[in-house]
């Protein structure tokens, strides 16, 4: 199978997609590019676009396109040549929103600050880096709720560093010493609970494959540390 790896492609004159039931012809490149792919990869959905007869091939939370007989496959994004928009993040953005009202809040850490107005969710490990990075951004907003999940996937010492942190009496703050000043929290007794294995299952349903990872109240996430201005661009478009 040839495939044409496209770093941008760019169309005129598009008009927004939509999403269809799936027909013979969307069912028919289903079973012919499924194969193609390699690796076991199962296809969640094809669906015919407005983009000069290309067919959107959903695997998860990615997006590839392919053209009528699956002979071509197109990794990339679809842009608006006159507006810049960009038609494939905004699919993906769609196909990966959560509810975020559904978050087990009482199973993450939470700081408040101004009149708290402004919510997100993020999952951090403790041995981030780019965490950390995000944390320092934090410290520079103001009106925002923060939630919190400790997501331990970075190393082994991950898990007990969240313990040691969620067994304290003011976690909130336990974790800001950690993250930006290197501040260890005391060791926690043995006996003490903590929501380690039950954020680590959700995050994987989530298909959370890397920290941070930002939700916001309309569904949408952000991957890795971003600065203050994109932030608060982020916060001015959710309605």
């Amino acid at each position: 199978m040839k495939i044409i790896k496209l770093a941008v492609l760019v169309l005129f004159g598009l008009v927004t997609a939509t999403t269809f039931g799936e027909t013979a012809q969307e069912a028919t490149i289903k079973k012919l590019i499924e194969p193609r792919l390699g690796d076991g990869a199962s296809v969640d959905s094809v669906t015919k676009t407005p983009y000069a007869g290309l067919f959107e091939v959903r695997v998860g939370g990615d997006i590839f396109y392919t053209d009528a007989q699956a002979k071509y496959l197109f990794v990339g994004r679809v842009l608006d040549a006159k507006t810049s928009q960009d038609y494939t993040r905004a699919r993906i953005d769609d196909i990966n929103k959560i509810k975020f009202a559904d978050l087990p809040f009482d199973s993450a850490l939470k700081m408040v600050k101004g009149n708290g107005k402004r919510v997100i969710a993020v999952f951090e490990d403790p041995n981030c880096g780019y965490c950390k990075r995000f944390r320092h951004t934090l410290q520079e907003m103001d009106n925002v709720t923060v939630y919190t999940f400790m997501y331990n996937i970075l190393a082994e010492d991950s898990a007990v560093k969240s313990k040691n942190i969620w067994c304290t009496a003011d976690r909130a703050k336990a974790w800001d010493e950690w993250m930006l000043n290197g501040k260890a929290a005391a060791v926690a007794p043995g006996n003490c609970a903590t929501p380690n294995d039950k954020i680590f299952e959700l995050g994987r349903k989530l298909k959370i494959t890397g920290t941070p990872t930002i939700f916001f109240t309309d569904g949408t996430r952000i991957p890795g540390a971003i600065d203050a201005k994109e932030l608060e661009g982020k916060f001015a478009s959710i309605k």
